[in-house]
């Protein structure tokens, strides 16, 4: 069964399409069996995995719609080595039409049911706001990965996300819980990121990963040619974060798993 996990940040501009498509490509480094889920209808987690937006003949619109199958729609990423339910423009009027629908929140979830056992990781890359499209990211995951600049106004930012989250998990989906924050475009000259990054490990503790995303040059290039960081650059400072970061959250989902089973004995 997949582990889901939702990317998000109700910040824009913090790296969480960047975080989900080079997380995917390096998990799929690893030998990992990867969905990614682009809920953003600007679609670019679409196109950084090498896929066209203009050209798709099905998208997450029409699977959360009921139009076509999550296996109908996803398309594969010859890139990146995994797959993509994909998006585009189409999707910015799906809000509309899902406010009327049954179980409106959960649509995706029952979608990503169907295809769990196919994979070993689900990324979904959701929008920077709380709308629709986010509650069925939320609602479909199990933990939620939050990437976030090391500055003043991000912090006031987590704790809206953290209420947020909180919610979520009380009315609608108990297994909801914060995977870890992932410290992104992170300067180490700058004074002010230390310093909000020792406060970050003061209250969330285990819950901040030790990788840290530098600025890098190749991860701002990549998405114009289409591919991830690691077939841009693979020995960018940028690529092998995210390749550390994925070993990193391996570990964690090793551990987690050791844990339950040791419960359930």
């Amino acid at each position: 069964m997949a582990k889901i996990l939702a990317i998000a940040n109700q910040k824009g501009g913090v790296g969480k399409t960047t975080t989900t498509v080079n997380l995917a490509a390096s998990l799929a480094a690893h030998g990992q069996r990867v969905l990614l889920v682009d809920l953003d209808p600007q679609g670019n987690a679409t196109m950084g995995s090498g896929v066209d937006k203009h050209k798709l003949s099905a998208s997450v619109y029409h699977v959360l719609l009921g139009i076509r199958t999550l296996a109908a729609a996803r398309v594969r990423s010859e890139a990146g080595k995994f797959d993509v339910l994909p998006s585009n423009r189409d999707l910015a009027g799906a809000e509309v039409e899902l406010v009327d629908m049954e179980n409106r929140e959960a649509r995706l979830r029952f979608q990503l049911h169907g295809v769990a056992d196919e994979y070993d990781f689900i990324l979904v890359d959701c929008p920077p706001t709380l709308n629709l499209l986010t509650l069925n990211g939320l609602c479909a995951a199990r933990a939620v990965m939050i990437p976030m600049q090391c500055e003043y106004y991000a912090l006031e930012g987590l704790s809206d996300l953290v209420n947020t989250i909180r919610r979520v998990r009380s009315s609608l989906n108990s297994e909801l819980e914060i995977e870890g924050l992932l410290r992104t475009m992170f300067d180490l000259r700058s004074t002010l990121a230390q310093q909000v990054s020792a406060q970050l490990q003061q209250h969330f503790g285990d819950k901040v990963y030790k990788t840290v995303i530098p600025r890098n040059v190749r991860l701002a290039e990549a998405p114009s040619y289409g591919v991830p960081v690691l077939l841009h650059d693979k020995n960018s400072k940028g690529a092998l974060a995210y390749l550390a970061l994925a070993t990193e959250l391996l570990g964690k989902s090793a551990a987690t798993q050791g844990e339950n089973d040791g419960k359930t004995e």
